[in-house]
């Protein structure tokens, strides 16, 4: 357990005394915990069973003179069975368990609010669609799914907050994302829980839990400023990429207007649906996945734009999803 998560708990809630765990506070951490809960009653169970059994043993059978000879051993059918098959009906059990727990909360709901997390050494970088930004520092609203999209601009980082349960790695390149509904208001902390360099055990934060009057207030009350779709807007047209990809269709690159969330075919054949990881690769490496109508003279812009900067042009490429084709941004 984490030093700073136990002495924090404890201040919190002197009652606490010595928490053998965080407390729950998401909607999914009750359903990880009865999970754990069974696993290691099952392996408590395995460990004393098997432990006394072998005491038992050494003590029943144990040889009383050197002439002792053992007798014979008949070997049992019916036992070989009877310890085959619950062990593995247990693990299909705990298997099922697991796996559809697994599934139901790696996919956020349609609803979920979305944030974006892009972990550096050593810290955490967090942005709201609205444009607010925070550094190690998250604010939620309490009883509203809220969907993390997450990718490092160095090396490999792991976004961890217990009190919900949930922890993924944060991978260069790559997006990944985990998802959480608040149930209780407050405080808690968040980690990095992979050793990624000499000051790893700093690269922690905090999540604010609030009401949703209070987040709307905290969401108003920050500095004014572009959001993450108006952002990515002026980046593209920085960068020059409205000079190709035109709303009308006349341009060298796709229309991108309601492009978003749809699958497209490319040369070699292979469907992709357009998400955060194909645009991603468009923007950093666009010649790995050309497009039969287009020819292949889009440059990569990999060292030109950040991973935020990235995220930004990803959030005005999903804002036009809502624009008809045709139609001019």
């Amino acid at each position: 357990m984490n030093w700073a998560y136990l002495i924090s708990a404890m201040v919190a809630d002197p009652w606490l005394g010595f928490p053998l765990k965080p407390i729950d506070a998401s909607t999914t951490a009750s359903s990880v915990d009865h999970l754990y809960y069974f696993l290691t009653a099952l392996t408590l169970f395995f460990t004393f069973s098997i432990f006394t059994t072998i005491f038992y043993f050494m003590v029943k059978y144990r040889r009383r003179s050197p002439d002792e000879r053992p007798k014979a051993i008949e070997a049992s059918s019916a036992l070989e069975v009877i310890w085959t098959v619950i062990p593995a009906l247990l693990c299909a059990f705990a298997f099922i368990w697991s796996s559809s727990l697994y599934f139901r909360n790696s996919r956020p709901p349609n609803a979920a609010m979305e944030v974006f997390v892009v972990g550096k050494q050593w810290m955490w970088h967090l942005q709201h669609p609205e444009g607010a930004r925070e550094i190690n520092e998250l604010h939620v609203p309490v009883g509203v799914p809220v969907k993390l999209t997450m990718t490092s601009e160095d090396v490999i980082h792991d976004f961890s907050i217990p009190v919900f349960r949930i922890k993924h790695d944060v991978v260069p390149g790559r997006y990944s994302s985990i998802w959480f509904q608040a149930t209780k208001t407050g405080t808690y902390h968040f980690f990095c829980a992979q050793y990624c360099g000499a000051e790893h055990s700093g690269m922690i934060g905090w999540v604010y839990v609030m009401s949703p009057t209070d987040y709307a207030n905290w969401l108003s009350g920050g500095t004014k400023g572009e959001s993450m779709a108006q952002s990515g807007e002026r980046l593209f047209t920085q960068l020059g990429c409205i000079t190709c990809h035109v709303a009308d269709g006349t341009g060298r690159g796709p229309v991108l207007q309601g492009l978003y969330g749809h699958p497209v075919k490319l040369r070699s054949g292979e469907t992709r649906v357009v998400d955060e990881a194909y645009v991603r690769q468009a923007i950093v490496n666009p010649n790995s996945m050309p497009l039969p109508n287009y020819p292949p003279i889009m440059p990569t812009f990999q060292g030109q734009v950040n991973e935020e900067q990235v995220l930004q042009l990803i959030s005005y490429v999903k804002s036009l999803g809502t624009v008809e084709k045709g139609t001019a941004k």
